[in-house]
């Protein structure tokens, strides 16, 4: 089902003080630079109960970072943010247009959320750990489910998909699956809410030097957890791809095991050709080294591609 967002522009910039609502919703969204923080002070939408999230970039390693919050009065918080942490340069709230949201509600969102955000492992997390979860009564819970699906679609509209698995097909993929026993699923396993394109593929790679496997998503290719590359980059290996393949190596994201690198949780690459060069250490044609295994379809990557 669709659905419908409104985004007001407060002076015409889509890089200034925006705010967003979705039809039917009581939650809604602001958005704010740093640079801007002073005009919300003329925002009655954002001195309520809400949450927040603080997004930078680490200087050092140039990851995206997110600090993730509440308050039941978020510029009053939002305040003690501009001395106290000094890596943000964009923030995101939400909070409700009835004023219904309380203490714990809030609170509720925020352990939620930072839980999500540690698995999805988009963003560096600088929240030290999740704050437990209170208790509220169900009807209260299934509202903030939906409060927390519908800020998440939100965040994605502004640009920052910090809550979104890159595999939403195997959330809780890990290391001590191996590939073949993380089977693929057929079509009647597979939740409507969580296929990430129209229509799901599942790419297997074609050098049998190394088992991998991987999902095609709308933002690109997603390798398993469990998949394995070669232990040393050859020459015609680029040099941008080099540098990628020793930052997952140094993040930990790829770990030598039996003579081979093994990706240690699923990894997310722009293109196939990208992923098939860090697997195999050296240029690669993506689309002819993936073979595709669309649900109850098989066919070549490359032959999809050509389709018109």
């Amino acid at each position: 089902m669709g659905k419908q967002i409104r985004i007001y522009l407060a002076d015409n910039s889509v890089s200034g003080v925006r705010h967003a609502e979705i039809t039917n919703w009581t939650g809604q969204a602001i958005a704010c630079p740093r640079t801007r923080f002073d005009e919300l002070k003329n925002w009655q939408e954002i001195r309520r109960s809400g949450i927040y999230f603080l997004f930078g970039i680490n200087e050092t390693t140039g990851e995206n970072i997110v600090y993730i919050g509440e308050s039941e009065n978020v510029l009053d918080r939002l305040n003690s943010h501009l001395s106290g942490k000094d890596f943000w340069s964009e923030l995101i709230a939400f909070t409700s247009k009835d004023e219904n949201l309380t203490k714990s509600h809030v609170k509720y969102l925020e352990s939620r959320i930072v839980s999500i955000a540690q698995q999805a492992r988009r963003y560096e997390l600088k929240n030290s750990s999740a704050p437990q979860l209170p208790s509220l009564p169900r009807a209260d819970k299934d509202a903030m489910e939906e409060f927390l699906l519908l800020a998440k679609l939100l965040l994605g509209v502004f640009g920052h998909r910090v809550l979104d698995p890159y595999n939403p097909i195997f959330p809780k993929s890990s290391t001590s699956e191996t590939l073949d026993e993380k089977n693929l699923p057929q079509p009647s396993e597979i939740s409507e809410s969580v296929i990430p394109t129209p229509n799901p593929a599942f790419l297997e790679f074609g050098d049998r030097k190394y088992a991998a496997k991987a999902l095609l998503t709308d933002e690109g290719i997603v390798v398993l957890a469990g998949s394995q590359a070669a232990i040393e980059p050859q020459s015609s290996l680029s040099s941008g791809y080099r540098a990628l393949r020793e930052r997952l190596i140094s993040k930990g994201v790829l770990s030598e095991s039996n003579g081979k690198l093994v990706f240690t949780q699923d990894q997310l690459f722009s293109s196939p050709s990208q992923a098939a060069s860090i697997i195999c250490g050296n240029a690669r044609s993506g689309p002819r080294d993936w073979g595709l295994q669309r649900l109850n379809t098989d066919e070549m990557l490359r032959e999809l591609e050509e389709l018109p």
